[in-house]
């Protein structure tokens, strides 16, 4: 069950994706330690019968993983998972469309005096689903080298949290933020091997989809974007003799 109890204040600081993967790394003898992959050259990957054959990016970074029809783990089943990071480290990133019934207020009660939004805690993943990770829009809060996405950016400190959280109290019609529990990590080379397997569908992500309002819809709805932009059969016209 979830709880601020598994949720402590002290992820906060394991906010920043790309220091996760680094501490990660060093940490050989623990599980998801060495959440590492080789650098990768562009090539082919498969994806799902039916689609044509793309150019695999040489970094996930920024985009979308969207879970094939087919991918029937119940960690990700019909999920959509923001890429924060895939380095010479590794690869992770969060779920965005498994909303919990918690509230953001609830579990950090002991920590904050925040307004109550409605903000739920949203399940990022299996892996560490004790550390909190958090995603917001305020550009003048963000001081990292560059967002994940474009209007997208991983709040890594307690001030900015409390600042963007007390932005959208405030009224500020604007200000968006997600806070996840836990993330989805790759050991060497098996994302890549996921993909080429079909299991995953690559899409560039976006902040209207990030910040969702209707999670539960996010993965229907992207299926459908990408399914559009890589169908094989055009659509049947209306007057095929203007063709």
């Amino acid at each position: 069950t979830l709880n601020s109890r598994t949720l402590p204040i002290e992820a906060f600081a394991l906010a920043d994706a790309s220091g996760w993967l680094s501490a990660r790394q060093s940490i050989k003898s623990r599980r998801w330690a060495a959440l590492g992959v080789a650098p990768i050259l562009p090539h082919e990957f498969l994806i799902p019968e039916g689609f044509s054959k793309h150019i695999m990016p040489q970094s996930f970074r920024g985009q979308f993983l969207i879970a094939a029809k087919h991918l029937r783990d119940p960690n990700f089943f019909k999920t959509v998972i923001l890429m924060l990071e895939h380095n010479q480290h590794g690869a992770m990133g969060l779920v965005v469309n498994r909303p919990s019934s918690v509230t953001v207020s609830q579990v950090l009660s002991e920590h904050f005096e925040l307004p109550e939004t409605g903000e739920v805690v949203h399940m990022g993943g299996p892996v560490e689903p004790g550390n909190l990770f958090i995603l917001h829009n305020a550009d003048e809060l963000d001081f990292s080298e560059s967002p994940p996405v474009e209007g997208v950016y991983v709040g890594c400190t307690q001030d900015v949290f409390r600042s963007v959280v007390q932005a959208v109290s405030e009224g500020d019609d604007d200000a968006r933020f997600r806070v996840f529990s836990g993330c989805a990590g790759w050991s060497p080379k098996q994302l890549e091997g996921e993909v080429n397997r079909g299991d995953w569908l690559l899409l560039p992500a976006s902040p209207e989809y990030v910040f969702h309002k209707e999670p539960y819809d996010l993965w229907d709805e992207l299926m459908r974007v990408f399914q559009q932009a890589h169908q094989l059969i055009p659509t049947a016209s209306e007057h095929p003799e203007w063709n």
